[in-house]
């Protein structure tokens, strides 16, 4: 007979069995389940997966270095951070997919006219050697950096998007306020390390895991405009989505 939540858990390594727990907690905390901030005893944990104390100790433990909780003496388990939600049902701006849980406040760290790489360029459909405009902006929720968004818009189009609230606006709100509305992007996303850089901007260790989202926007009529580059905090933001399976 299986036990535990993986099959036969005493011939399993224990940190395969520690990140199943992790993966699960994880996603309770994600989804708010534990009401109070304080998540179950260990024994209780331990008994609710079928599986060892150094098992689920571990599991903290590698929860506790994602910097979702933090054990303190005599008082228990507590979550120290939720990752806030950011769909992928939509097309939607940050400050529009997060409203619910706060406003998001942009830094402008860069804007203007610049003559970018060919590979930029072709993505915009634009000729070789073509300027563009580049903006660049830290993104912060509730005072915390959430994102480093950097954006290359088509060029006349750009201008008047310079021209307008970048520290409070979401760029596809000004895009569609100026050329009309969007129609659909083009998504990538990839995990990366924080390098130097990116990892003071985003007051997050070096090396420490981002989300890489390539993001190429259209216009409804098709017309690309808008070419983004954004870093998300890994420990600060969960991709969701629902997925339809075509018949």
């Amino acid at each position: 007979m299986s036990s535990g939540i993986g099959g036969d858990d005493g011939r399993r390594p224990r940190a395969d069995r520690a990140r199943q727990v992790a993966d699960v907690l994880r996603a309770q905390i994600r989804r708010g389940a534990f009401e109070s901030g304080v998540l179950p005893k260990e024994e209780r944990i331990v008994a609710e997966f079928g599986t060892t104390r150094n098992a689920v100790r571990e599991a903290l433990d590698l929860l506790r270095g994602e910097g979702l909780i933090e054990r303190l003496p005599g008082v228990g388990t507590l979550v120290t951070a939720v990752k806030v939600p950011h769909g992928l049902h939509r097309l939607l701006g940050l400050n529009e997919t997060l409203r619910e849980h706060g406003p998001v406040v942009n830094e402008l760290r860069a804007g203007g006219v610049v003559t970018p790489p060919a590979a930029i360029g072709a993505r915009l459909g634009l000729p070789d050697g073509s300027p563009v405009v580049y903006i660049e902006r830290l993104r912060r929720l509730g005072g915390v950096p959430l994102s480093l968004d950097q954006t290359y818009l088509e060029p006349e189009l750009g201008r008047e998007v310079l021209e307008q609230d970048l520290v409070n606006e979401d760029v596809f709100v000004l895009i569609e306020r100026l050329a009309g509305p969007l129609g659909r992007a083009d998504l990538g996303i990839e995990a990366v390390n924080a390098d130097a850089h990116s990892a003071a901007v985003l007051e997050t260790p070096r090396g420490a895991a981002l989300l890489l989202a390539e993001r190429l926007t259209h216009l409804a009529d098709g017309r690309p405009v808008d070419l983004e580059f954004i870093r998300f905090r890994g420990d600060r933001l969960t991709l969701q989505g629902a997925l339809h399976r075509s018949p």
